[in-house]
């Protein structure tokens, strides 16, 4: 399977399951000017080989959904997506298993399913598919844990009529390496909310993708990154309208603090000829907590018909509101408490969309964690 190209956009022009047909990345290409190429531990140019423990990935499934671990050769696998970058590619073609989640035609999940991703340190490969067939409903966790060097690929296929929600946690240790690519696909009139938390790691590089299939699909990607000292915490985002009549909304939320702490954030979005009727806005807000963090925030809209219901797009990167503090010191609240308050807020309704209340729970004690720290 070799290249592929999507000539009518500038956005995204590239896409094959072979890494020979990427360029090695030095960091100037505008995909990479943001990535500290030195600290992706050879995964961006083949020097990463499978080693050490790996990463075990462990299910607990709703009963209404089955679950398989398949080789390379099943049918299912890279139907929804091709690679878009030399990183995913490389993931593609060393993977050993895979594993797929089927809801099975109009079942409704009765509880989430939940994979659980534990490295256990050297260099791992892995690919997910997670299908929904038309008019199901189910929640799905992806919990990433442990310490490892990690590259893989998940496909969410979303038949007609159906909704996923997903929510995907990134609390690895503080040496992990995690790049990864999540693509959503949505047939006609499929519902698709993803939820990303990205907390841990020395290095995660995360993007997620939406494409439509037919009119009528939704979709709403939300996100929330804690950046400590040294972190890189990195976020791509693309959705590709070439559907009429389908909507995107798109939010993510990070917070910084300490020496060399860095968010990166770019949102893509394409509204092809063909993609009448679309309703797209994103929205990317940073607060920098203090000195010596850092925030790159590039929202992209390129769009190639007049017939939109409606696209925007907005992005802020500030310290704390000085005005918020002030308010709450007034009625005698102390510095660190106030500052604790507003953050706490500044998070709150992104939290709040969390379907699973222990996830909720563990998210807002992570964030709390991060104050205190």
């Amino acid at each position: 399977m070799g290249l592929e190209t999507k000539p009518l956009s500038t956005l995204h022009e590239k896409a094959s399951y072979d890494p020979a047909d990427f360029d090695v990345p030095n960091g100037r290409e505008e995909e990479w000017r943001f990535t500290p190429l030195s600290r992706l531990k050879g995964l961006h140019d083949g020097a990463a080989v499978v080693s050490g423990g790996g990463v075990a990935v462990s299910v607990e499934a709703a009963p209404e959904v089955t679950v398989e671990t398949v080789g390379r050769d099943d049918q299912r696998i890279g139907k929804a997506y091709v690679p878009a970058d030399r990183i995913s590619a490389q993931a593609y073609a060393a993977f050993e298993k895979a594993t797929v989640v089927t809801v099975p035609r109009e079942a409704v999940a009765s509880a989430p399913t939940v994979l659980t991703f534990a490295g256990g340190g050297g260099v791992a490969y892995g690919h997910t598919v997670v299908k929904l067939e038309a008019m199901a409903e189910a929640v799905v966790v992806l919990d990433h844990r442990g310490s490892a060097v990690y590259a893989d690929n998940v496909e969410f296929v979303v038949g007609d009529g159906a909704t996923l929600k997903v929510v995907s946690l990134q609390d690895w240790a503080d040496d992990a390496v995690h790049v990864s690519h999540h693509h959503a696909q949505l047939g006609k009139d499929a519902t698709f909310r993803s939820f990303v938390v990205t907390l841990g790691g020395d290095l995660v590089r995360l993007s997620p993708s939406v494409s439509y299939t037919a009119p009528g699909g939704d979709a709403d990607l939300t996100g929330l990154y804690f950046v400590d000292a040294g972190q890189h915490l990195e976020h791509r985002l693309l959705v590709d309208h070439s559907q009429p009549n389908c909507r995107s909304n798109v939010v993510y939320k990070g917070a910084l603090q300490g020496e060399g702490a860095h968010a990166v954030w770019i949102g893509d979005v394409i509204i092809r000829v063909e993609a009448e009727g679309t309703d797209t806005y994103e929205l990317n807000r940073n607060l920098l907590l203090t000195d010596g963090a850092r925030a790159d925030s590039v929202p992209n809209l390129e769009i190639l018909t007049g017939e939109v219901a409606g696209a925007g797009h907005a992005s802020a990167s500030g310290r704390l509101d000085d005005e918020h503090i002030f308010y709450l010191q007034a009625r005698g609240i102390p510095f660190e408490e106030a500052r604790r308050l507003v953050i706490r807020g500044f998070f709150g309704q992104l939290i709040e969309k969390i379907e699973v209340e222990e996830l909720r729970e563990r998210v807002m004690a992570k964030v709390e964690a991060e104050l205190a720290g």
